[in-house]
């Protein structure tokens, strides 16, 4: 596999985990009646809970932002690599 394709794979896995993450957090805001399914970012949290799940959206939001920002550096790199030649 060469660098391209695995800067790729590495893409793709940080998309799905954050695909993943995004549908158990709209899937247990959809539990709550006050929540709309489609609203994650419901206005002004009025319990723990809702602030629990901002929260975790947040963190899911960092962690899939940082990893997302891993790949795109290993792609620069790799793309420099290959102008090098």
């Amino acid at each position: 596999m060469d660098a391209a394709s695995a800067a790729k794979d590495r893409v793709d896995r940080a998309l799905a985990l954050l695909e993943r993450r995004l549908l158990d957090l709209k899937s247990r805001a959809a539990g709550s009646s006050r929540v709309p399914e489609d609203d994650l970012f419901a206005p002004q949290p009025s319990s723990e809970t809702d602030r629990a799940r901002i929260h975790e959206l947040e963190a899911a939001g960092r962690d899939a932002a940082e990893a997302l920002a891993r790949a795109a550096d290993a792609i620069r790199e790799t793309l420099s690599e290959q102008e090098g030649r």
